[in-house]
């Protein structure tokens, strides 16, 4: 099994580079869509959640209401610290499940693990290869403004929240480059494939 790390900040195209290496047979285990799987009502994640952050950031349901809780901690590193500290090690548990589930069903398998945070989350060092999609921060911020909808000042600071992508980039044994048209992009995840189906 080879094991891949995909990362990348806020709109960067990682969801994109995911998409197209799951086309292309890739067993993707997607690290935002374990997260919210852990903070599922009635989960011990969530219940400490509101416990740290108060009852308003859940909705009547006793869902989390994500735009509360990200109020109370984008722009402030030490509430994103606290909050990364109860959901980390949840999500880190449950990938790990995944991925020895994806090894037993297919010993030959790419498992692409499409994670936003593995710069924040400092990852556990097991990646084959770690891939970074990588966009200047001013051509993300507009993204966010133009197919998000955030406000100008909101995109800025998700993007701010994120590591930087000087520490991104150190990570990345590839970088595929998403500043360009979609064909660009897609040009070198086919490059990516044809390296790790070598291997």
């Amino acid at each position: 099994m080879t094991l891949l790390a995909l990362t990348g900040g806020i709109a960067s195209g990682k969801s994109t580079i995911s998409r197209m290496l799951a086309e292309k047979g890739a067993v993707i285990v997607d690290a935002d869509a374990i997260v919210r799987e852990v903070q599922a009502p009635g989960s011990p994640v969530l219940a400490a959640i509101a416990a740290e952050f108060g009852p308003e950031v859940l909705q009547p349901d006793g869902s989390l209401d994500r735009p509360a809780l990200g109020a109370r901690v984008f722009g402030h590193p030490e509430r994103l610290a606290a909050l990364n500290a109860l959901v980390h090690p949840a999500v880190r548990e449950e990938s790990q499940r995944r991925f020895r589930a994806a090894l037993s069903a297919d010993p030959g398998a790419l498992v692409v693990y499409d994670v936003p945070l593995l710069a924040e989350s400092r990852g556990t060092g097991e990646w084959d290869l770690v891939v970074v999609a990588h966009a200047p921060a001013e051509l993300r911020v507009r993204r966010l403004v133009d197919q998000r909808g955030l406000s100008e000042a909101e995109a800025r600071a998700r993007v701010a929240a994120q590591a930087g992508d000087d520490e991104r980039l150190a990570l990345a044994n590839v970088v595929i480059d998403t500043a360009g048209d979609m064909d660009a992009t897609r040009c070198q995840v086919d490059e990516l494939w044809d390296r790790v189906s070598r291997d």
